[in-house]
Order: C-alpha cells, then sequence, then structure tokens
C-alpha cells in the first residue's frame, strides 16, 4: 500500500507541476480540465499495474530481502512486532475515523443543498431552474440549479451576466468534477496534492464560465468590473460553484488573453509525450535472465529491485507472523550459546508455485549449526500463499537475514 501511495503521489505531483508551468496560462481551458481530469485518473490507476510491459536484461538473479531479524534469549524482538502491529492497526483506525467524518460533512453539505432546494421558492429563468433564497448570498449553482438572492432579483440588482455564468457552470456539468474530487479527498485525505488539484479544476471552472459569458456580451470591461464588485464578498457555499471563488488578476488577464492554435497543438503534443512516458516508466516489468537458469521454460524469479506487476508469495497472517514463527521456532545451538557467537546467518530459500518452501542454501554462516537451525525452523513453516508475475504462478527466491546476538 505505501508503495502505491508513493508511486502515486509521485505521478501526480510530476503531472500537477506540467499543467502549473505548461497549461495553465493557456486559453485552452476545454482541454486543461480534460487534462486535470485524466491527471487524476491516471495517477490514482497506474500504479495498480493493470498494464505491464516486461523487459529482459541480462544479469545474475536477486532474490527479495527480507528485513532482518535479531534473534536471542529473551521476548524483546517478539514484543517488537507486536508493538509494530499495534502502531499498523492504530493508524488505519485512524485512517477510517477521519474517512468517516469527512463523508459525514460531505453528506451534511449535499443535504444542506437539499433543503435549499426543497424549501424554499423556485422559478424557471432562461430555461433554468432558479431557487430564492432569503439569506444575503451570492449567486452560485450546483448541479442543474442555480441559487439566487429572493430580494436582489425583485429588484433587479442580479446583472444578467451573472446568471449566464452560473448557467454555463450547469450547462458543462462542473458539479461533477466536485463531487469527483471530494470523493477522492475522502479516500486520500492524507495526501495534500488534491487540495492542489481542486483549486486547479475550480479555477479553471471559472476560466471556462467566464469564456462561456465574454462570448455572449459586447463588453469584457463591464464583466470584469461586475466580477470585481462581486469580489468584495467573501461568503462562499460548499460544493457549489460560485462567482466569488478567488477572483485574481490572472482570471482578469485570461479574458483577454488571445488563443493561438499552434501553440495549442505544441502543448497538447508534448502532454500527449509526457503522459506515454509515465504511462510505459509505470508500468514496465524488469525479469533477469540468469545464466545459471538451465531451462528456457524455468519459472522467473523476482528481482529486489522491481515490484512491477508482481504480486509477492504470503505467509499465513502476514509477514509479522512469520517473524514471530521464526523467533519461537528457533533455538540458539548449545555451542554457539556457550562459545557467545554473534553475527548474521543468511539463508536463500525459494517459495515454489504451490506455496511449499524448498532450495534452502545457507549464504553466510557463523558455524556451530546456526544455519542448520534456521533450515531446521524453515523446513516446519506451513505453505505460503504462492507469489504471481503478470498474474502467472511463480518460484520466488528469497534471503533471510538473521542476527544471533547473546544476552548481556
Amino acid at each position: 500500500m505505501i508503495a502505491y501511495i508513493l508511486k502515486s503521489s509521485l505521478l501526480l505531483i510530476i503531472l500537477f507541476v506540467v499543467y502549473k508551468l505548461w497549461l495553465e496560462n493557456e486559453k485552452m481551458h476545454g482541454f486543461n480540465r480534460f487534462y486535470l481530469l485524466s491527471s487524476l485518473v491516471f495517477g490514482l490507476t497506474i500504479p495498480l499495474q493493470l498494464f505491464s510491459f516486461d523487459t529482459k536484461i541480462s544479469k545474475a538473479i536477486n532474490a527479495i530481502r527480507l528485513p532482518e531479524i535479531v534473534i536471542n534469549n529473551n521476548a524483546q524482538n517478539l514484543n517488537s512486532l507486536t508493538n509494530n502491529q499495534t502502531i499498523t492497526y492504530s493508524l488505519f483506525a485512524l485512517y477510517l475515523i477521519i474517512a468517516l467524518l469527512l463523508t459525514i460533512r460531505f453528506a451534511l453539505n449535499l443535504y444542506s443543498i437539499h433543503k435549499k432546494i426543497k424549501y424554499n421558492k423556485s422559478q424557471i429563468i432562461n430555461n433554468q431552474k432558479v431557487v430564492l433564497i432569503e439569506d444575503s448570498i451570492l449567486p452560485h449553482s450546483f448541479l442543474n440549479t442555480i441559487f439566487l438572492n429572493e430580494s436582489d432579483l425583485k429588484n433587479n440588482l442580479i446583472d444578467t451576466q451573472l446568471i449566464a455564468h452560473e448557467t454555463a457552470h450547469i450547462k458543462q456539468k462542473h458539479s461533477l468534477d466536485i463531487i469527483l474530487i471530494e470523493a477522492i479527498q475522502i479516500l486520500f485525505w492524507f495526501n495534500p496534492i488534491f487540495i492542489l488539484y481542486k483549486r486547479a479544476i475550480k479555477l479553471n471552472h471559472e476560466f471556462l464560465a467566464d469564456e462561456a459569458v465574454i462570448t455572449q456580451s459586447e463588453s469584457v470591461s463591464h464583466y470584469q468590473n461586475l466580477l470585481l464588485k462581486m469580489a468584495s464578498n467573501q461568503s462562499q457555499i460548499a460544493l457549489a460553484s460560485s462567482i466569488n471563488f478567488q477572483i485574481t488578476k490572472k482570471r482578469l488577464l485570461m479574458m483577454t488573453k488571445k488563443e493561438s492554435r499552434l501553440r495549442a497543438i505544441i502543448k497538447t503534443s508534448v502532454v500527449g509525450f509526457v503522459f506515454a512516458t509515465l504511462f510505459f516508466a509505470f508500468n514496465t516489468t524488469t525479469i533477469a535472465q540468469g545464466s545459471n537458469r538451465k531451462a528456457l521454460n524455468e519459472p522467473p524469479i523476482f528481482l529486489t529491485d522491481t515490484t512491477e506487476n508482481i504480486q509477492q508469495p504470503e505467509f499465513p497472517g502476514g509477514m509479522t507472523e512469520f517473524y514471530k514463527f521464526i523467533g519461537k521456532n528457533f533455538k540458539i545451538p548449545k555451542d554457539a550459546s556457550k562459545n557467545k557467537v554473534s553475527g548474521k546467518v543468511i539463508i536463500d530459500f525459494y517459495v515454489e508455485k504451490d506455496g511449499s518452501l524448498s532450495d534452502y542454501k545457507i549464504a553466510h554462516d557463523l558455524g556451530y549449526g546456526l544455519g542448520d537451525e534456521v533450515i531446521r525452523v524453515l523446513k516446519l513453516s506451513p505453505k505460503w500463499k504462492p507469489g504471481t508475475l503478470n498474474n502467472e504462478p511463480a518460484r520466488v527466491m528469497y534471503k533471510l537475514p538473521i542476527t544471533v546476538q547473546e544476552d548481556k
């Protein structure tokens, strides 16, 4: 899970930097909307390894190296493992609690909008449903509904361009983008990159709505002055598309910026190249072809430096239980204890396609029967859940380092 989060975050950061430096200042708002939404989907799905491309290289086969286990005559090591497990469960519980609270907040925001629609007057203006609110609010919209202050509408204080702006939000279905990013933020509340994406998406929505209004308006300056006047009101509505969203110099200047078709073609081509590069970079599996392989049909062996499209074998109950199993069954030989031997023993072994262990080999030994004792314990192991490579059963090689320490 940690590997997925790190890869996903790296992808999302790269794509967001490309947007900020390469696309945001261009008057190609429709493409930018597509880019931002595609970046979210791309960054969240590619690390799942739904696609894979194998790159074969010729080098010696390496094994997956397990974390080091420290063996002594007390329960300190097992207590450490238990503490780590407790911390893991506590963090997971914290994640669920915060995700639940954010879900409740999201549901309450939706319910608040539902109440406004249900308990307030409504009418049709320019073929759009408008809900009239008694409270002092700025014009805003959500899904297929525009919300206006009832008194301002009766007194003709709401400019038609403001209604046109909110109508553009509705026709272009901007609320669906907001709902999507809100849902993603609930699942990945711990990742701040989604806050930046949300801001960029909302600002792009304003660019799109501004563009729709300007195409129907004869005076751009009148619309700009109207926005500046509305900017003094700082109230905002959760989830809604509001005219008040972060009025900035960049947004006002964007209205008078001219679009260059040639620049747009170049920009989109470069973006396509970036997506293609990242796609292949994050979907390439490196498989080593060792010179010691006896046959072409020999099962593949995982490398230590790649986890692409790989499902590693799993000890019953997880690796924490495996370490407990080793600590519980390992007994320091009398000769090793008598001579106060300490140091590291490394054992190579394979997890077969049926989950059994085989081909035990002492890669580094301290003598006094320590290597043989590790092998004895491994032979007691129950079958593992087999590993897979490209969704095919695979024979997997492991290196197990064990450090033996004498009690002081």
